[in-house]
């Protein structure tokens, strides 16, 4: 499957999940701010890229968990140095350059960009395939 296949797929799950316009989905759209997701349609994303793509996804595989309630990766509103070291560990299709230059932990839903989503479906595929 090709990358533009795959944010076609990826662009249909957002329009369904979260109830926006085709047009509206483009690579650099932030899954918040842009399109309007909240803590819940991360769950329905998780649960329809699953059914169309046919992976299973692991808990905190795609989106962070539990990364904010540890005080060895956040403090003070910051995600520390260790903490951005764990999140890039955990969440490669991610790109925590940006947010690196101004890790407020309010200002980390801003990574979470369709081509993120479209990049953690092709390296999940991928996987699949040399497994």
């Amino acid at each position: 499957m090709t990358r533009d296949e795959i944010f076609e797929k990826v662009r249909e799950v957002l329009v369904d999940a979260l109830g926006v316009d085709d047009d509206e989905v483009t690579p650099d759209a932030r899954l918040t701010s842009d399109l309007g997701a909240e803590s819940i349609d991360f769950l329905d994303i998780t649960f329809k890229l699953e059914q169309v793509f046919e992976f299973k996804i692991s808990e905190g595989e795609m989106f962070p968990s539990n990364v904010a309630q540890d005080p060895t990766y956040v403090q003070d509103g910051k995600v520390t140095p260790k903490g951005i070291a764990e999140l890039r560990a955990k969440l490669p299709h991610f790109d925590f350059s940006e947010f690196e230059k101004d890790p407020q932990l309010r200002r980390i839903a801003d990574v979470f960009t369709v081509d993120a989503i479209v990049s953690f479906v092709e390296r999940k595929l991928d996987s699949n395939v040399t497994a």
